[in-house]
């Protein structure tokens, strides 16, 4: 950090209570009050003689070094302010308004005394904005404290990229007159001029402290080497960086991106908790959402420059804050470009709606996928582009409601809405989906028969294999109705294939082996169900002679062989001692199958 010394003699300030005085057997002429502090100085020379001339006092100025000169001679402010009183006449006068406050005045004050002072960038903005107010410039004495200070910053602060950081932050307490005097903007040419500046030039210290990164190890220094420093800056300085940056075109948008992430894992409660959303709201909400809104707006345009999962996050503080709807509607649009390369991970975003219970924003993602479905059907890609990624995102939905599936405060209607959400061009099986599905029956195994409908709404049954087909008719937590179509689709689909050729005779008759294997789980849990309503010893007895006769005539009625006909059951007749209601269902499901058919061919 460099420093300019200026002065020779040493500090006579003293405190007094309030007050602030030199010492000095000459009484104090001039009292000037700046905030809450009082200054008791001299209006000219201290060691002036009443019988001196003005001209002996310019020669003695001129030749004595250790003459002190005091405020009138190099602040043109204050020579007006005593204008209207005689030399001799002490004066007050408020300077409340003087940038820089206490502390800069008291060093502009010094130098006029010269007693020794020492600039720096951190004191430097103050300084020179406060010598400006009071204008001591070079038209009112050779060598004012003005010209020195601009000399400093050119050939000193602006030159270096730790001091030109410390400037711009400085100039927080003072923003308008450090924009008026033209401050922040060489500095912002002076940062930027040396981000640009190829990593192998790079000679200047720098805050670099990523995990398992060794600057011994490496002969230049890292791309981006420069985002932590410029991340300790306020929005407004940051965001002329990050501006003008993004006018030279010399760096590539992820580089950008990289220092918005770091800039607001910086400021932006990201890897804090939920359950920390009232002290954010009370503490920083303003704050917090004025950087979130201008870090969204900084997002280069290109694809990729950020990352999916920073997206998703910003995406949740955005709805813990309350941004505009303006922003919101930017940062789902741009998530939702950028879906397909998101992991299971990245959506798992808790909900800002609950403080006490551990529960997953399902809506959230249900509003990025809907806005994913919205592009892809508006870009209509050609060779199959659009699809590949729509099937993409169908597999990470469904191994995303896998996950969700476990949450025990989730409820149906919020499964039901995400697994419908998605085309039927998404899931080519629905394997994936039914492994939700079973994960969420057996976490939540007090559900409604209305509410396994509606979990279930999604399921379709002729897209699911052999051997998931076989786990959902022994899966006794799905509703009835799930449980027929599987067997009306594996009753269709084998009798199609009775009069297939020898080969697929054979496999149709490997087929038949795992469908009667289906059926006796049928016939099974048929019996547990009756057995819970009229007792079970009468019912087994009724039950295995009507499934023996009823099998017969099916058999019979399809004359099919029985090594061929693979499930060949009359669910109907199968199911007709239960309830009305049930059979139903089961109308409906024998009815949803053969309309399926029926489109399909």
């Amino acid at each position: 950090m460099k420093y300019m010394k200026l002065g020779t003699k040493p500090d006579i300030f003293y405190t007094e209570e309030a007050s602030r005085a030199v010492v000095s057997d000459v009484p104090s002429d001039l009292v000037v009050k700046v905030g809450n502090t009082t200054f008791h100085l001299h209006k000219m020379d201290e060691f002036q003689n009443e019988q001196e001339s003005k001209q002996q006092l310019y020669l003695e100025r001129k030749s004595t070094e250790h003459n002190t000169h005091v405020l009138l001679p190099r602040c043109a402010l204050l020579r007006r302010l005593c204008s209207s009183t005689e030399d001799s006449s002490p004066i007050t006068i408020d300077l409340h308004d003087i940038p820089g406050g206490e502390e800069a005045f008291e060093l502009c004050a010094k130098f006029c005394y010269g007693i020794i002072i020492n600039v720096s960038a951190h004191n430097f903005v103050s300084a020179l904005c406060a010598a400006k107010f009071l204008r001591m410039t070079e038209s009112v004495e050779k060598g004012n404290l003005v010209a020195k200070l601009e000399a400093f910053y050119s050939s000193c602060i602006v030159q270096g990229w730790k001091d030109s950081l410390v400037v711009l932050q400085s100039t927080a307490s003072i923003p308008e007159w450090s924009e008026n005097l033209g401050i922040i903007r060489r500095c912002i040419d002076s940062i930027v001029e040396k981000i640009v500046t190829p990593t192998s030039k790079v000679t200047w210290s720098y805050t670099y402290t990523r995990p398992g990164y060794a600057k011994e190890q490496h002969q230049s220094a890292p791309k981006d080497w420069w985002t932590e420093d410029i991340s300790d800056l306020n929005i407004d300085i940051f965001r002329g960086i990050i501006t003008t940056l993004k006018s030279t075109n010399m760096l590539p948008p992820q580089l950008i991106g990289e220092a918005l992430h770091v800039y607001a894992y910086r400021w932006l409660p990201i890897s804090k908790s939920r359950n920390n959303s009232e002290a954010i709201q009370d503490d920083a909400a303003e704050k917090n959402r004025r950087v979130l809104e201008m870090i969204v707006s900084l997002i280069p345009a290109e694809a990729g420059s950020v990352s999916v999962g920073f997206l998703m996050k910003l995406l949740k503080i955005a709805n813990l804050l309350g941004v505009s709807p303006v922003t919101k509607a930017e940062l789902v649009r741009r998530t939702s470009q950028q879906l397909e390369e998101a992991t299971v991970n990245d959506l798992l975003l808790p909900s800002h709606l609950s403080t006490t219970q551990k529960t997953y924003d399902i809506d959230l993602i249900k509003v990025v996928l809907e806005s994913f479905l919205e592009q892809q059907r508006r870009q209509s890609l050609p060779d199959g582009i659009s699809l590949r990624a729509i099937r993409t995102v169908g597999k990470l939905i469904d191994a995303y409601l896998q996950v969700v599936a476990r949450d025990a405060n989730v409820p149906v209607s919020k499964i039901a809405s995400l697994a419908e959400a998605l085309p039927p061009a998404a899931r080519p099986m629905h394997d994936d989906l039914y492994k939700a599905i079973n994960i969420y029956l057996k976490e939540h195994p007090d559900l409604i028969k209305e509410e396994k409908k509606q979990l279930c709404r999604a399921l379709d049954c002729q897209k699911l294999s052999a051997e998931t087909r076989a786990h959902v008719v022994k899966n006794e937590q799905l509703p009835l109705r799930t449980v027929v179509q599987v067997l009306f689709y594996e009753q269709e689909k084998y009798s199609g294939h009775a009069a297939a050729s020898e080969p697929q005779h054979q496999e149709s008759s490997k087929q038949a082996s795992s469908s009667h294997t289906v059926e006796n789980e049928l016939r099974l849990r048929h019996k547990k169900n009756m057995s819970k309503e009229v007792g079970m010893s009468s019912i087994d007895r009724s039950s295995s002679r009507s499934y023996h006769t009823r099998r017969t005539k099916s058999q019979e009625t399809l004359n099919i062989e029985p090594h061929k006909q693979g499930i060949v059951i009359d669910a109907r007749r199968e199911v007709e001692p239960r309830r009305g209601t049930e059979i139903e269902e089961i109308h409906a499901s024998r009815s949803d199958v053969k309309h399926t058919r029926l489109d399909r061919s």
